[in-house]
């Protein structure tokens, strides 16, 4: 049986189809990378926490999902398959030699090269369907447009490229030696009659596939003027240099004009796009270096370091409305300047201040002795926003608004904070009248809309290949980035009602119409915490010790308006604030402030990412003054996800999980070792207050604990159910319960 199978397996073997898959295994890892991030991405193995799952497999264009956002990404797919094409063609010119003498060549190496696109894109239609119809629970009406939209780009994408390529055909034909077409016609029809013979540094090719599916077997070229073959591969190289060229092109003026909302095309179109120019970049310097190419990168790394250290090239943010002038004087950052902010008569101006504003939170309240409530929010990106959003809402509802008039602060990171802030947003326009309850309810959704796809848009066309645009805020000049996009998009999303300066709150936060807002982020070069507040709070900054017990204990904490004082900073942008507590690594550009030497700043939830630090912080701040004005404090944590990381697995999946585990032991536990010391804290702080001290939490608790929302700035339609539903949670309802009994009246 095997033996009869053998000549068939031999022949499949030598095929132009398996071998030319053998040889980009073989000779082409480094294009085969990005054949496997499209897999990965599609699939959810790589950057799944960050959702750019999402952005392939439903894509966004103007806001809407449908036939054309689809349109286009199928459009970037096929330019993907043609750079994939057009760059092993030129690399691989040497192995189909034979095509030279066909009709058509580069046509029919497509149509042989086809196997790796062909089951991408069986792949991505299989996942494509699945998400939409059971992620985005969208009709089968609906899937289908989506797949017509992504054909139709597909079939468009690829016609205008052969149509450019059978230019280049007539080209050739028409400089060649007179006849030469119809001499390739005929050698053509009889290639069947001969084999190609075996050549050293060839690799054996018995047939390859016509467009009519029709097995042909190559001809020997030995016989032919180096000149001929040599003329039509360079007429196609020229031919696809160009084509590329061109997108290159495309893109850059698509980064130049990205402002409007046209061309902001579905980020997983930039992308791939990106992707395409990659792998013909990749090709251009293999092909033209050869033994060079390493060294080649390795100096062309070398240079943009050398680029970087010279301030010419910085890909770091500025915040927003702070002042960056040369001729204002930087503050030091360095132990002894940081210990001059925060002296005692300091801190003592910073919490007079404070207790006033207590005084009249107290004024607000019908008890005489009111329950103080403080709120943590944790950090999650548009999971943690949502979840923070609907539970205070629903607290404010179960409490009859009294939730809000009795929290005296909101403390937290990331998502959460967007979240908090969104929604103490609209509970000032309630008090102002601007809002009514029905009103609010409405609005409070808009937190959940995408941000994720300006963001990477603007990564893919504008940060990596536009030249650099400028906008004015507040009278300085700032560089357009993903940064940017990500503060326009959240303004779009809530209306516009969040872009206004950190001092807009000032007067409603002093006079306790509104809870204070604690906004943190975290230096990146020694994980100190910057407080961003409409007031100063340097009693935040360092802990207060007897100094004649030790040392004087270094800050562990910025005051960002003492800090930053001759800076302006209650100019500071309000998104910018919230942008910078939620700075995940990589997704949006770290933010550097002037100070000498130069810090910048990331990701609040690094440090402490329910805000319980800087909230217990608050409440030994004030402690005298709460036990003596205060019946209760309750401390209300909302997290986006559950105590302990129990939901993980505990075990090594593979030899990669047991190498990498210890190395990356801080990075794996970083939130849990936070829970552990914020336990002990509260436990000291239950410990001091005795009754007169209550915690409630709140947790995300997905249906399926496999596959809870993801962790990115974009939600999909069953993960938003998700998380609503998630308050229905029997831990859940039981502290809605503790709330409501807690203030009762």
């Amino acid at each position: 049986m095997f033996k009869r199978l053998l000549p068939y397996i031999r022949g499949v073997w030598y095929s132009l189809p398996i071998q030319l898959l053998l040889l980009h295994f073989r000779k082409n890892q480094v294009l085969l990378l990005f054949w496997y991030l499209l897999f990965a991405v599609v699939n959810g193995s790589f950057l799944y926490r960050m959702g750019a799952h999402m952005l392939y497999l439903y894509p966004e264009y103007l806001g809407k999902v449908g036939f054309v956002s689809s349109l286009l990404v199928g459009v970037s797919i096929g330019i993907f398959i043609m750079s994939w094409n057009i760059t092993t063609f030129i690399l691989h010119s040497r192995q189909v030699e034979f095509l030279a003498t066909t009709m058509k060549p580069f046509f029919k190496y497509c149509f042989n090269n086809g196997l790796l696109p062909f089951l991408f894109l069986v792949f991505y239609l299989v996942k494509g369907i699945s998400f939409a119809r059971y992620q985005e629970l969208a009709g089968w009406d609906e899937i289908f447009w989506l797949i017509a939209g992504f054909l139709t780009g597909l079939f468009l994408s690829l016609v205008v490229a052969f149509t450019w390529f059978f230019g280049a055909d007539h080209t050739i034909y028409r400089y060649a030696t007179p006849g030469a077409k119809k001499v390739i016609e005929e050698m053509e029809l009889k290639a069947g009659h001969y084999s190609l013979p075996a050549r050293p540094g060839r690799v054996r090719i018995d047939w390859y596939l016509t467009p009519k599916l029709r097995r042909r077997q190559p001809r020997d070229t030995r016989h032919y003027a180096p000149e001929f073959i040599a003329r039509i591969f360079t007429q196609h190289h020229y031919s696809a240099m160009l084509a590329i060229l061109l997108a290159f092109i495309s893109l850059i003026i698509s980064g130049y004009f990205i402002d409007n909302k046209v061309f902001q095309v579905p980020a997983a179109a930039s992308i791939t796009v990106i992707y395409a120019i990659l792998v013909a970049v990749a090709g251009a310097i293999t092909y033209f270096l050869k033994k060079w190419s390493i060294p080649f990168v390795l100096l062309l790394f070398l240079a943009l370091n050398t680029l970087y250290k010279l301030n010419i090239l910085d890909p770091r943010n500025k915040a927003y409305g702070l002042d960056y002038a040369k001729t204002t004087p930087k503050p030091a950052y360095n132990r002894d300047n940081l210990l001059a902010t925060c002296l005692p008569d300091a801190v003592a101006a910073d919490s007079l201040a404070f207790i006033h504003t207590l005084e009249q939170w107290k004024l607000r309240q019908k008890d005489p002795l009111p329950v103080m409530v403080l709120t943590c929010v944790s950090g999650g990106g548009i999971r943690s926003a949502t979840f923070t959003t609907e539970v205070l809402h629903k607290l404010d509802s179960l409490t009859l608004d009294r939730y809000f008039s009795h929290t005296s602060l909101i403390s937290g990171a990331s998502g959460g904070i967007m979240g908090a802030a969104w929604y103490r947003e609209l509970k000032l326009r309630q008090l102002n009248g601007l809002l009514n309850a029905e009103q609010l309810k409405i609005q409070k959704q808009r937190i959940t809309t995408d941000l994720l796809n300006p963001v990477f848009s603007s990564f893919a066309v504008r940060d990596l290949l536009a030249p650099p645009r400028r906008f004015v805020y507040n009278n300085t000049a700032y560089i357009k980035d993903r940064g940017y996009a990500f503060e326009q998009q959240m303004s779009a999303n809530t209306n516009g009602w969040l872009d206004k300066p950190l001092e807009a709150y000032h007067e409603a936060e002093e006079k306790a119409l509104m809870p204070t807002l604690f906004v943190n982020a975290v230096i990146t070069a020694d994980g100190r915490n910057v407080v961003m507040a409409t007031r100063p709070v340097r009693f935040l900054m360092k802990p207060r010790f007897d100094s004649t017990l030790g040392p004087v204990p270094d800050a562990d904490a910025i005051c960002f308006q003492s800090f930053f004082a001759n800076r302006h900073p209650g100019k500071l942008r309000f998104l910018t604030a919230m942008r910078m507590s939620a700075t995940f690594p990589y997704v949006l550009p770290s933010v550097w402030l002037p100070t000498e030497p130069v810090i910048d700043v990331m990701d609040a939830g690094f440090r402490d990412n329910t805000g319980i630090e800087s909230a217990l912080k608050y409440l030994f701040a004030f402690r005298e003054w709460i036990t003596a004005n205060c019946s209760k404090v309750v401390l209300v944590e909302i997290r986006d996800k559950p105590q302990g990381g129990w939901n993980r697995e505990q075990n090594d999946r593979n030899i990669f999980d047991l190498v990498t585990r210890p190395a990356l032991l801080t990075q794996n536990n970083l939130f849990r070792f936070q829970e552990y010391q914020q336990l002990r804290q509260l436990e000291r702080v239950k410990q001091m207050m005795g009754s007169h001290f209550e915690r409630v939490v709140f947790e995300y608790k997905p249906r399926d604990e496999k596959h809870p929302a993801s962790l990115s700035f974009h939600l999909t339609q069953r993960e938003k159910r998700d998380i609503v539903s998630s308050l229905r949670h029997p831990a859940n309802m039981f502290s809605f319960e503790r709330m409501e009994r807690l203030l009762a009246e």
